[in-house]
């Protein structure tokens, strides 16, 4: 449980049930997972259908035009494996492009120092080859069972019928208003007359819709084509010269070239169990870190002292991760990101991120395609020399973490999990400590979920949940700078997570309580011999 205020609880159950189930941030693509489930779909058949769902539905976070990795769990083979489809820089990106103003640091994700006319931030010339659509599309070509077809088709629709605005969405659209009126394509879909953000009406009936054909047209090029029609396709033709008709270098040889790969994930033994992140470019090396770091630690005493020593390991994988990585994302910074989990009622399971990097990308959009781009460039330092500087053909470095769990291996609570989330450098630390009490402190997904959390993003202050109590943030007080911050639906103090969970034959699945789209649906169908179900399909 959290609260707005200390008199204000607000409480999201968990869903359980023995048949399968999606936890992901918007309800309408975990709906449509759902039914795919319900079908008889493996858990990767629901996850390519939200995978393109949740790019209509919630577009500035995601899409078929950005990047990620994700975690798969074969319960046959019991073991779990990792798809990387990262952005990589174009092969003709020139760093030269990219000189510094001189007029300090950058104001968006990262503190780099800023560069003329901010064009590795907004604009075509931030745009990096994407590779969401070959990841999701290699895991289905290994593992999938349904027709890849009949999981795009659904998002097609969607894009058809148009994203609805709520109170939400409209808020949303209000912050980036100003950045996407500069680019015409970006304007003529999101803004009103290419300047407002659409506003609903104050009554439940208003039904205000932004309609994307052109998305629907490339969705059903990608249905019928398979994964690589985006990228040695039309698609890829349009796509590229949008790109370089307004002034970015990505081309058709770079999209042709990409290819998202299956790897040995990085696992580590822990509490009883094991996790298993993803092992390169992400935060999976730093999560293992940390956990690396709290097994070697005498438990300490109390929730106090187990919170403390939480923020000092986090403190120091984060110190670990800046000096080797070099990443210098802003802790301050939400992301646009989102995560999705899925399991099926074999126990087979999807741990997936995918990102276009900033809200709204870089706020450009290609009209040929009716694709909202990318703007994976933001993620080097453009300075020459460091750990993470621009270069033609790079692999960008990213905070996305989805992790797969086991927990009290050979016992009668033997527990495995899908968790991730979305939120740039509060990712690691919200997964870490999900995964910490779902392992070492034995407790379900509803009560990871509802629990407070900190945030350690590496900077001087821990920011915790207003709804610690005074003696925890007392003891984390002995040694960091704390400042407190509730947990409320915008902006995001914290990261927003979604996770499955099964112990023994009974699934569960949560999203963060205070996300107002964010929800965990059942299949609609349950075999015969799957018993009954309890199905909590939305919150309180």
């Amino acid at each position: 449980m959290t609260n707005f205020s200390r008199s204000t609880i607000v409480i999201k159950p968990a869903c359980v049930s023995k048949g399968g189930i999606v936890a992901a941030q918007h309800r309408r693509a975990a709906e449509i997972g759902a039914e795919v489930l319900a079908a008889g779909g493996d858990a990767v058949d629901a996850a390519t259908a939200v995978s393109f769902a949740i790019g209509v539905v919630e577009p500035w976070m995601s899409g078929p035009a950005g990047g990620g990795s994700m975690m798969v769990w074969r319960a046959n083979e019991a073991r779990p494996y990792a798809v990387d489809y990262g952005m990589r820089a174009p092969a003709a990106l020139d760093p030269r492009d990219f000189p510094l103003s001189g007029e300090g640091v950058a104001g968006d994700l990262f503190p780099w120092q800023r560069v003329v006319d901010d064009r590795n931030i907004e604009g075509a010339s931030a745009v990096a080859v994407p590779g969401t659509v070959d990841g999701i599309g290699l895991a289905h070509e290994r593992w999938g069972r349904m027709p890849w077809r009949d999981l795009v088709e659904p998002a097609a629709a969607l894009a058809r019928e148009g994203m609805r605005v709520d109170w939400y969405a409209a808020l949303i659209i209000a912050s980036a208003a100003r950045s996407l009126a500069k680019d015409p394509d970006a304007a003529a879909l999101f803004l009103e007359d290419g300047l407002f953000p659409p506003i609903g009406g104050w009554t439940a009936l208003t039904d205000i819709r932004l309609k994307m054909p052109r998305f629907a047209d490339t969705l059903d090029a990608i249905a019928r084509g398979g994964r690589r029609a985006f990228f040695e396709g039309d698609v890829a033709h349009e796509l590229a010269r949008d790109v370089r008709d307004k002034g970015g270098s990505l081309s058709v040889e770079d999209l042709a070239a990409y290819r998202a790969e299956v790897q040995q994930p990085a696992s580590i033994e822990a509490f009883g169990g094991r996790l298993h992140a993803t092992p390169t470019l992400t935060a999976g090396p730093t999560i293992v870190d940390t956990f690396r770091r709290l097994s070697a630690m005498v438990p300490p005493e109390g929730r106090a002292g187990k919170l403390a020593a939480m923020a000092d390991t986090l403190s120091a994988a984060y110190a670990e991760r800046l000096a080797t990585m070099g990443d210098h994302e802003s802790p301050l910074a939400p992301g646009s990101t989102t995560h999705f989990s899925v399991i099926d009622r074999h126990g087979n399971m999807v741990a997936m991120t995918q990102t276009l990097l900033s809200v709204f990308g870089a706020r450009v959009v290609s009209p040929s395609t009716g694709l909202l781009l990318n703007n994976g460039i933001m993620w080097f330092d453009p300075e020459p020399g460091r750990p993470n500087s621009l270069g033609p053909g790079k692999r960008c470095l990213m905070n996305v973490c989805p992790v797969i769990g086991e927990a009290a291996i050979g016992t009668a609570e033997e527990t495995r999990f899908a968790i991730g989330a979305s939120g740039g450098r509060k990712i690691l630390p919200a997964v870490a400590q999900l995964a910490h009490r779902l392992m070492a402190d034995g407790e379900d997904l509803n009560a990871a979920f509802h629990a407070p959390r900190i945030d350690v993003s590496g900077g001087e202050t821990v920011i915790a949940d207003a709804a610690f109590a005074s003696e925890d943030l007392s003891e984390l007080r002995r040694a960091f700078q704390v400042e407190t911050a509730p947990r409320t639906v915008f902006p995001y103090a914290f990261a927003c997570p979604a996770g499955v969970m099964r112990r023994g034959d009974v699934n569960s699945g949560a999203t963060e309580i205070m996300s107002p789209w964010g929800d965990a649906v059942a299949e609609a169908a349950v075999g015969p011999d799957d018993g009954t179900s309890r199905d909590r399909s939305s919150g309180d």
